[in-house]
């Protein structure tokens, strides 16, 4: 949930041998090129082109404009979302404090471990940083929001990661709970649905503490991205290694963008249990501070192809 002013609103100013190697290389077979070691738990995206943003008629937000074609080196990303279960181990083999919220009903950990059922679930009320040391405990990183888009849209521009069709049978979203396509066009309907009205009472009854409606990862199997991916639209949203920049697409590299420069925003992506169809779109983009400690909020992590 956008806790401020859509960015759009803000101001502008805010022939050695190896290169022998290099050229075969460039001059194989596509498919050769593609052709990478399986590994477990995680997919393999090539390198390649592919279509990030939104078309300008394409109904998204001016965040997410211009759409260019971004050329990524080839890299690997976990199939599904960080889960209390990981998270555990690395709490176990580090002493790192367990995930908390500031408000004490969402937090979702007791006495150092996960709520009872939930070992499954992705791991929330993690702030960027720590995301970021579990990814460096793991041997990976986060992934930068063009890997991340990519690994969720794959190289046809597709809307959602199944398709261009909106299902709200197919992610864990606001949506899913309430059986029918729902819109937050204001921050008072979010605050009606979630706080005083349907999603609160639905909350209660099925959430983990009464609160949060985070879901076992790979629930939705039909909804998985071009590359296997589950859960890259809803059950929560997902840090990326980004700083957040409104105006990057106008100034942005067309390959392997690095993100912007640092700013005090952090990028958030793929919508969640929390949010409105509109947020679950693979071009959709939001933020946090990189300390926050959101019940929507988990991660999962990448890594170089090496």
């Amino acid at each position: 949930m956008r806790r401020c002013p859509h960015p759009a609103t803000w101001p502008a100013t805010w022939l050695s041998t190896p290169a022998v190697l290099c050229l075969a290389l460039f001059m194989m077979e596509p498919e050769r090129l593609q052709a990478a070691e399986p590994r477990a738990g995680v997919a393999y995206v090539p390198a390649g082109e592919f279509l990030m943003g939104t078309p300008e008629a394409g109904g998204g937000l001016s965040d997410e404009r211009p759409q260019r074609k971004i050329f990524l080196n080839a890299f690997w990303i976990d199939l599904h979302e960080v889960t209390n279960r990981d998270y555990l181990r690395f709490i176990e083999a580090t002493g790192h404090r367990a995930p908390a919220h500031e408000q004490a009903a969402l937090t979702l950990w007791e006495e150092g471990r996960p709520f009872p059922g939930s070992d499954e679930h992705p791991v929330v009320n993690v702030s960027w940083n720590e995301a970021v040391a579990y990814c460096r405990w793991a041997g990976t990183r986060l992934p930068t929001e063009a890997e991340w888009e990519k690994a969720a849209r794959g190289t046809d521009g597709r809307r959602y990661p199944w398709g261009n069709e909106w299902d709200l049978t197919l992610a864990n979203s606001a949506s899913f709970w309430a059986g029918r396509t729902v819109e937050f066009r204001v921050g008072q309907e979010w605050q009606a649905f979630w706080v005083k009205g349907e999603g609160a009472r639905i909350a209660e009854r099925e959430g983990l503490n009464g609160e949060v409606l985070t879901l076992a990862v790979g629930r939705f199997p039909k909804g998985k991205s071009p590359y296997g991916l589950v859960d890259m639209a809803g059950n929560v949203s997902e840090w990326v290694a980004d700083f957040y920049n409104p105006y990057y697409y106008l100034q942005g590299p067309l390959s392997d963008p690095p993100g912007p420069a640092p700013t005090i925003l952090k990028t958030i992506r793929g919508g969640s249990w929390l949010k409105p169809a509109i947020s679950l779109r693979t071009s959709d983009r939001d933020f946090g501070q990189p300390d926050s400690r959101l019940t929507g909020v988990g991660f999962r992590c990448a890594r170089d192809d090496r």
